[in-house]
Order: structure tokens, then sequence, then C-alpha cells
């Protein structure tokens, strides 16, 4: 292993005359410039290498993104680098193309992007640990051993026969239970058995566990590296040093691993592509999968979308031919079918502590067949709402324009936006009346409810609350699998991704509240989680069926849901998006503003929307204060510019931040965000 360099001489000398060369680095600095510095006598720095510089009073890491360049500064303001460092690979070329595409179209400086996009470890002038900065000069052996899970059915053949080798985007729309994922591990083999690299991306951390010991099982000899932001940052560093050396063949991650140097890249897949977790909502707000059809392009290599309910922009762009679609239209599992999906009309059976007796007399079915039942409710804590009958005062947040959720278990109340939290007061503030009532439900109180109703039940609760540790949740899924509990109460973490035999029915709580959304997004995103849920049910031969309490049986997306028409859904949907001018027939950009006062964000934004004169392609509405107005003491406010025309936006975009990070007052917090898929 070769040492680090220790610091470089600042003589004067060693500084070029006017007219030589010099590189130029980006720094994690909120500037959208690259910085010049000059390299002393016998010191070679290339694009893509890191150096360490002075950054006035501070050391910093940086990453040449330009080298032998004319200098625009005189010879005498140009400092030379504190050292050139060679713990980690030199950042390849495909890498550097990467970040300059993130950092245009998302409009962040390319330091900043190039910066953030190195684990910790790297970004810090310290060496690395012994244990994470040693060569192994590993590459993935071609022919690696496949262990297969089971052959492949005719259609799942066909769908890996037609994902070729050079650069195309797929779309592998699979019903829940069809065998994406043996579709992955075959795809993977077949890079493998060339000495090449796959990156596998999924959209949780939580189903990493399961999906880690498939792959493992599937490739014991191989080098699998595991990449999320929950890895202690010397294993996040050693996974990336991997990746970035060509000796993991396998990359799992989320959304942070699309942006690990992969020198060998021969296949990307992006499992439940359309979940929201693919678009980072701090920093740089990037779409993963986005970025994942850009450098499989970069890679020329295939990249595969793999869900059951598409985004429908991922749809949209299926239809137009940009995708080619796959289809998976059946259950792998002998004898599975697609569970029964059915409403409950909440009118006609009225719900006694949040459950109609129709749900209750099916879970009662499954516990005397020995069956597995799922309680799936998307909202964590006992109840969303502490009040006063009396007065009419509920908890609400200090920091934040939201109700404080209670949390039985330790009789807390909790902010689930800023995280404040306090003791449940034994009177109302407001008027001292001492019988203050839980309004509404939460996991924690549908599984009380369900321990009173079935006593002799096992009860396994999962949501952000009880899956605090990885390995924890872990053991606890891997329980449910081998039949370690009768029901299940669940929010989005049990929604995707998971495989429970023994479970044949799933029940859907508090499903309509979606359906009155201000947000457009609302209907898609709810068919695709109920149709998620749903796909839980059911994955054996034992049929599974659903159950939706619902003041809307008729709705369209329930009928939808019933039918298992994503199609027919997503037509509709695209239609309504077409008429009413919203994407994909239109891009979008929010540009937000959060200060301690809500007018000087409105200011700023109406000052912000003045200083670029809009070209007639681009249409900027007046801002407006969030839903959440206040988060966190700060009040927040938003500007929605649209277009018809992707680069007319982007260059409107390039001109605005150009006048933002030049003249923002500092008393603002600002983001852009270039395709926002949250409004709140």
């Amino acid at each position: 292993m070769k040492r680090l360099p220790t610091a470089l001489s600042t003589n004067p000398k060693s500084l070029p005359d006017e007219g030589n060369f010099c590189i130029r680095v980006g720094l994690d600095v909120p500037l959208p410039k690259l910085f010049e510095y000059s390299l002393p006598a016998g010191v070679d720095a290339r694009i893509g290498d890191r150096v360490t510089v002075r950054f006035g009073a501070q050391q910093k890491i940086g990453v040449v993104i330009e080298a032998r360049v004319a200098p625009e500064l005189p010879a005498e303001r140009i400092k030379p680098i504190t050292a050139l460092r060679d713990d980690a690979p030199r950042l390849p070329e495909d890498w550097i193309a990467l970040m300059r595409f993130l950092s245009a179209y998302y409009q962040r400086p390319l330091g900043e992007t190039v910066i953030g996009a190195l684990p910790p470890r790297l970004r810090s002038t310290k060496p690395l640990p012994r244990k994470v900065s040693l060569k192994h000069d590993k590459s993935p052996a071609p022919g690696a051993r496949f262990v297969r899970g089971h052959s492949l059915l005719p259609d799942q053949k066909e769908v890996v026969a037609r994902v070729g080798v050079g650069f195309n985007a797929y779309l592998l729309h699979g019903v829940t239970g069809s065998g994406k994922t043996e579709v992955y591990l075959h795809l993977v083999a077949k890079a493998l058995e060339r000495g090449m690299q796959a990156l596998i991306l999924v959209p949780e951390i939580s189903l990493t566990p399961q999906l880690e010991a498939r792959f493992r099982e599937a490739f014991p000899d191989a080098h699998l590296a595991l990449m999320h932001s929950a890895l202690e940052d010397v294993a996040r560093t050693g996974a990336w040093l991997a990746a970035a050396r060509g000796e993991a063949g396998i990359v799992l991650g989320t959304r942070l691993a699309v942006l690990a140097p992969m020198p060998k890249l021969a296949l990307i897949v992006v499992d439940e592509e359309h979940d929201a977790s693919f678009k980072q909502q701090e920093g740089l707000r990037y779409s993963a999968r986005d970025a994942a059809v850009y450098r499989a392009k970069l890679a020329g290599c295939p990249v595969v979308l793999g869900t059951a309910t598409p985004s429908l922009e991922t749809w949209h762009n299926s239809t137009l031919g940009r995708y080619e679609r796959l289809e998976l239209p059946e259950r792998a599992s002998p004898g599975a079918r697609l569970p029964a999906v059915k409403t409950v009309d909440v009118r006609e059976d009225p719900p006694a502590q949040g459950f109609c007796k129709a749900l209750l007399l099916e879970i009662e079915r499954r516990l005397a067949n020995r069956e597995q039942s799922l309680i799936f409710i998307n909202r964590r804590g006992y109840a969303p709402v502490l009040a006063c009958e009396a007065c009419g005062w509920t908890a609400g947040c200090e920091r934040c324009t939201a109700r404080m959720v209670l949390h039985s278990t330790d009789r807390r109340l909790r902010c689930h936006h800023c995280g404040a939290e306090g003791p449940v007061p034994r009177a109302c503030p407001t008027c001292g009346n001492v019988d203050l009532k839980a309004m509404g439900r939460g996991t924690q109180r549908v599984e009380e409810t369900l321990a009173a109703r079935f006593p002799g039940a096992r009860i396994v609760r999962i949501d952000r609350d009880s899956a605090r540790r990885r390995a924890e949740l872990a053991r606890t899924l891997e329980g449910i699998r081998r039949g370690e509990g009768d029901i299940l109460v669940g929010t989005q973490l049990l929604a995707k991704g998971h495989d429970f035999p023994a479970l044949t029915l799933v029940g859907v709580l508090n499903a309509d509240s979606a359906l009155v959304s201000t947000d457009y997004r609302a209907p898609e995103r709810l068919f695709a989680v109920l149709a998620q849920v749903s796909g839980r049910a059911g994955r054996r031969e034992r049929p599974g069926e659903v159950l939706i309490q619902t003041r809307y049986p008729r709705h369209p997306l329930f009928v939808a849901l019933e039918k298992h028409d994503f199609a027919g859904f997503a037509q509709a949907q695209l239609a309504e998006r077409k008429s009413a001018g919203f994407p994909p027939y239109v891009f979008e950009a929010a540009l937000r503003a959060e200060a301690t006062r809500l007018e000087v964000a409105l200011e700023f934004l109406r000052n912000a929307a003045a200083s670029v004169h809009p070209p007639d392609e681009v249409q900027v509405f007046d801002p407006v204060p969030h839903l959440l107005t206040r988060r966190a003491d700060f009040e927040r406010a938003q500007l929605v510019m649209q277009s018809s025309s992707r680069p007319a936006l982007q260059e409107f975009l390039g001109l605005l931040t150009e006048k933002l990070f030049a003249a923002a007052p500092r008393a603002i917090r600002w983001h852009l965000d270039v395709d926002p898929i949250e409004f709140d």
C-alpha cells in the first residue's frame, strides 16, 4: 500500500509562471465555480484525482475536474495543492460525466455534487483506516458460480432473452409475485459470466436483508457490496472502494449506490422503480431512477426498471417507445393467483373501533385456518390527534403547523415532521378538562384493538417506531416468514418486496384520505401502495383476499384495483394529467424558501421571479405558502415553474440559479427542486 504524501511545498518558486497550466478543483462549497490550484514540481494530478487543498483557513478535500488548463487568475494568487491523495482509485471519466449531468440538470454546484457523492470518510482530510484502505487487486472472476433458485418460466425466459448487452432502457412490468427477482438473478449471472459488474437499486433499507440473502445464496462466490446510509462509515467506505476498484461484482443498495464508481458496469436494475424513496429530498435533489438511466447510457449497458405499478412517467415513456416494455402477467409460484380484491362499504357496515364486521370475520377465519393476516394503515403512532371535546383544543407542534401524534408505548406526543416531543398533558391547557380524547388511529392503536378482540393471537407490529434497528427488523421479518405471527400490523414498510408464504388476507384501513388530497400524484401513489400491499396475499397455492374499507366503493381507482387493471388506471390518469397540464406532459421545478417570517420568504420568491424574464415557453406561478407552512420554526413558501419544453425550462433555471447564488440574502434558506414529487 502506498502511503499518503506529506504536505507539499508551498514555496512560491513552485508556482507556475503566467501562461503555464493549472488544475481546477471542485470543492464542497455553495458556489457554482471551480477553484484553481497549481501543482508543485514532480506532482502530476489528473482529472478524477482527490487532492487536499487550502481553502481560506481550512484544509479541504477536492476533486480535480479540469487538468492542464490555462489559469484565469494571476500566478501570485494561485496556491499549490497541499497533497495528492492516492488512498482510493482515481474517479473515472464516465463518473465525472455523470456528476456534470447531475450538477447541470438539478442546478447544484459541481463541486458540491462531486464531493457529496463520496462516502464521508473520503471527504475527510484524515487518512483512511487501514482495513478499508488496503488494495486487494481483485475483480469479478468470469464464470462466477450461479446457484439457480428454480427454472425460469416461459415469460421469464423471454424477458431474460430480450435484455441485450448494449444500452437500452427496459420497463419490466410484472405483477406482484411474478418472479422479477429471479429475472434479476439471471441477468446478473450474465454480467458476472463476462467478468463485469451489476448494480441493483432498491428503494428502502428494509428491503435489503431479504434481497441480499437471495443474491448471496445465488452467487456464493461473488463479492457483494452493500451500500446504504444506515451503514457505519467504515463499512460504507469499504463497499464504495470495492465497487470503485472493480472488486465487487454485485453492488446492492439504496439511491446513493447509483453514485458509486463502477469501472466494469454491465447492468443496472432499479427495483420498485415507482417508489418515491428514489428521489433525494435534501442537498442534490436527484432522482436515482433517472440518474440510473443516464448512467447506463454513459456505460453503454442495459437498465431494467422493475415494478408491478410503474410511475406514470415511466409508463408514458414505454408507450412512446423510449423504454422497451417487458411483461410478466402471471405469478411464478405453482398454483398462485392474484388475490381477490373487494371493497367494504363503511356506510353499510359501520366500523367499530376502526374495523368493519366483515374484516373481523375474515381475520377470525384466518386464525382458525392458521393463516396470516396483514392489517395495513399508513399512519404510525397511537392516534394522530389528541383533543379536548369540551373546548376544541388539539395538541399541536409549537415548531410546525402540524398536530402532535400520540404514542402510547411511552406516553409521549411527537411531531413526525420536526422530531419535537413532549409529555401528554394531564388536562387541557385551555379549559382544564381532564378527559382528553385520542382521535383517529395509528398502528399502535390498531394493534391494541386487535389484541383485545383476538386475545390469543400473536400480533406483530412493524413501522418506523418498532423497526428502528435494521438487524431487529431483519429478524422480525424472517420470523414472520417462518410463521411466527398471526396478525401483522404495518405501514408501507410491509407493503412491498416481502414474501410471506402463509399470508392470505390483507385488510386496508383509512384508504380514503388520499382520494381527497390536493396533490395530483395522490391517486397514483394510492393505487401503487394498495396494489403492492395487496400483493403480499396469496403468493403460494392458498388463495389470497384483500378487503378495503371505504366510503367510495365504486370509485374508479378501487374498480381498477379489483380488476388488477393497471393499464386502464394509468390510461385514465394520464388523460387527466394531459387535460390539466401536469407531468409527464409538462416539466416542473419548484423554488422553495424558508425564513423566520413567512412574508420574508414570499418576498424573496417574488424578487427571484422578477430577476429573470421567462421565455414564452416557461410559465412562472405566483409564490404561495406550503401546505405545511411552518416546520422546525421556519416559515416555508414555494414558487412553481412549468414548461412544455425541457430545454427551455433548464435554460431559464440556469439563469435563475446564477442570480440566486450571486445575490441571495443569507437570512433565507433556499433550494431548487427539479422534477419535484412532493409539494407539502
